[in-house]
């Protein structure tokens, strides 16, 4: 039995998880099969098929025993004891994405593959575990991290930058291999979000020392991944990442701004649970919207419908639509106008 299975049933004993313990017996009889111990595979088998005495039913684990129990197992820095990472469970997790067809299907593929996980590696075949997901601010890189997290039944587990970096030697690289340690012992999506951050490439920095020891460790724990779960990289400027970065994620891809379909559908979607003063022009109100990023449209038509709440209409109106959409434009300028 492997380290990683043998930590994890330990694990499932202690948190009295006869689920886990369940699934844990069967991966220690596959195991056993695969390594060519038949009779010993037959035999744990036939001890798993035997009826089970009924057991007295316990007290269910609250979802906050729960997430208390996760924070503690959250990696910390070496030097200040902070959590290196935060955590959101599945049920915390925002997933609902509008994507062009092209890009859902990327998405939806690696969902299917981590899916049929075991059924690929019994031809020698890998799913893809690493992600680079790249495109300008707020077309939903981060969204997408935490939409596989949910369709995949994990939790989100993200980096905190902020704790990582640390002005003593070595110390950024050590906390970073703490943060893989802990996704490789218990199953998650790790979400390194703006990984330009710890990723910028080594040619263009100034200070190459402490930037080549952070990079140089991410390139080597990239390369030895081998976590249960996924591992999530972000970023807007993907030029800025080491070239040598690249080579190490499975598969890599730009999530865009919205088109006109994905705009008109955004705004649906957002304003589903509010009623409409009819008729709503959705051609203009896409054709002001283009060039604007996914989170600027949703978050467009959320205030207009929190505006005709508070003023006690009840309705959207067209006019609240076009005020609340002009209103984002001037706050962010660098969304381009049609």
């Amino acid at each position: 039995m492997n380290a990683d299975i043998l930590k994890r049933v330990v694990r499932a004993i202690s948190e009295g998880a006869q689920g886990d313990l369940e699934r844990l017996a069967v991966k220690i009889v596959e195991g056993e099969r695969k390594t060519g111990h038949v009779r010993l595979a037959e035999q744990l088998d036939a001890i798993l098929k035997q009826p089970r005495p009924k057991r007295s039913a316990s007290p269910p684990v609250s979802p906050v025993a729960d997430i208390e129990r996760n924070l503690k197992e959250l990696p910390l820095s070496r030097r200040h004891g902070e959590s290196l990472a935060t955590l959101l469970t599945t049920d915390a997790l925002e997933h609902h994405m509008v994507l062009p067809a092209a890009i859902e299907e990327r998405f939806a593929r690696i969902e299917s593959e981590y899916a049929a996980r075991d059924r690929l590696r019994t031809y020698g075949l890998k799913p893809r575990k690493t992600i680079l997901l790249y495109g300008p601010p707020g077309c939903g890189k981060s969204l997408g991290a935490k939409r596989l997290a949910w369709n995949m039944g994990l939790p989100l587990m993200k980096v905190r930058f902020d704790v990582l970096i640390s002005s003593y030697f070595g110390e950024s690289a050590t906390n970073l291999r703490s943060i893989f340690l802990a996704a490789k012992e218990r199953p998650c999506v790790l979400l390194l979000d703006e990984c330009d951050f710890i990723a910028r490439s080594r040619v263009n920095s100034k200070d190459i020392g402490e930037v080549s020891r952070i990079v140089n460790a991410l390139l080597q724990l990239m390369e030895e991944y081998d976590a249960p779960g996924l591992l999530v990289a972000t970023t807007n400027v993907e030029s800025s990442l080491d070239p040598a970065l690249f080579r190490r994620f499975d598969d890599v891809f730009m999530v865009p701004l919205p088109g006109a379909v994905e705009i008109e559908k955004l705004l649906r979607m957002t304003l589903a649970t509010v009623k409409l003063a009819e008729p709503i022009n959705w051609i203009k109100l896409v054709e002001k919207l283009t060039g604007a990023s996914a989170a600027m449209v949703v978050k467009a038509a959320q205030d207009a419908a929190k505006a005709a709440v508070l003023s006690g209409k009840q309705l959207v109106t067209q006019a609240d639509l076009l005020q609340s959409i002009t209103e984002q434009r001037r706050t962010d300028p660098a969304a381009s106008e049609a």
